[in-house]
């Protein structure tokens, strides 16, 4: 243990020396504005320039090496070309991989934003409306790695006459049909694992999506029903046409986050029996089999899905402006 702490000592000295260096020159930028007089535009550049400096330290600068990486090959040092990229677009693996992201990218934000949306509805204006918003909500609570843990229980398979302990295995057995290797099982254990995922993230959805709803004006639910409209109708016709910029951003912010999925397919299959996907595949590349310009090319991959969501969630957040 005593070790342990020596081994350490350099890391912690060199981390507080850098937040007492950081702090400094904050201070000196705030004493600087402060005594004298400074234009709006420099001042909101000496401001920002502490964490324009910090982030191009930290996501400008890797990124950059990830994309020289990229055309390497194992080692990192040996210029490749786009070997990596044109493995990339023929390998079986990687275009499972690539499928299954896909996949995932469009069945997780819009079940999750489905089921979000009608809990939303059927619970917003009810007396327990915050309780049943929170069970709804605590799933997000557990982690990832957590949340996997816990379903591959769920999905567990006993071979032969065993008493099955996966939940949908015993309900299956109850039913009078055979038990099943779900997480073995294509396609359906791509489609568990993304069952996992809404699972988690429907709450997120229903919170914001709940607040959407009480702000629409009550004059136009109103209004529709002197006109006759049903139920339904006021809802497809008037609530969900009026919660449209929230629904936009709560589907790009799912989308965002799934891309980079990791930890339950990490934690329930591991990739195997094809459930694998592009974040996965670039961890096990780079790290597992000591590919480093495959896995740097993976990761360019990622970033290129995830920019056009991120330049429209911007651009849609302005307009909401």
């Amino acid at each position: 243990m005593s070790f342990d702490l020596v081994a350490q000592q350099p890391k912690l000295l060199y981390l507080l020396q850098g937040v007492a260096a950081f702090a400094a020159v904050v201070s000196l930028l705030l004493l600087a504005l402060h005594r004298g007089p400074v234009r709006r535009r420099a001042a909101a550049f000496l401001l920002l320039a502490p964490a324009l400096l910090l982030l191009t330290a930290g996501l400008l600068l890797p990124a950059l090496r990830t994309l020289a990486l990229s055309f390497t090959d194992s080692s990192g040092e040996a210029w490749a070309g786009v070997e990596n990229y044109v493995w990339m677009a023929t390998d079986p693996r990687a275009l499972v991989a690539l499928r299954n992201t896909l996949v995932w990218m469009v069945l997780v934000p819009l079940s999750a934003t489905a089921v979000g949306l009608l809990y939303a509805a059927a619970v917003v204006r009810s007396r327990f409306q915050a309780f049943a918003l929170s069970l709804l909500l605590m799933p997000m609570a557990v982690s990832f790695v957590g949340a996997g843990v816990v379903w591959r229980f769920v999905y567990a398979y006993r071979a032969g006459q065993s008493r099955q302990i996966g939940l949908l295995n015993q309900l299956v057995v109850a039913s009078g049909g055979e038990p099943r290797q779900w997480l073995v099982d294509s396609p359906w254990n791509v489609l568990l694992l993304v069952a996992v995922m809404v699972w988690t993230q429907a709450g997120f959805a229903a919170v914001l999506l709940a607040g959407a709803i009480r702000a629409v004006p009550a004059e136009l639910d109103e209004a529709a029903r002197l006109d006759g409209a049903s139920p339904r109708q006021v809802f497809w016709r008037i609530t969900v046409p009026s919660i449209r910029p929230t629904l936009l951003v709560v589907v790009l912010a799912l989308a965002i986050g799934t891309v980079k999925s990791f930890d339950i397919v990490k934690t329930m299959t591991g990739g195997q029996s094809g459930t694998g996907v592009l974040a996965q595949e670039m961890y096990d590349q780079a790290f597992r089999y000591g590919e480093t310009g495959r896995g740097a090319a993976l990761a360019v991959l990622l970033f290129a899905l995830v920019t056009p969501l991120v330049a429209h969630q911007v651009r849609a957040r302005r307009r909401a402006v």
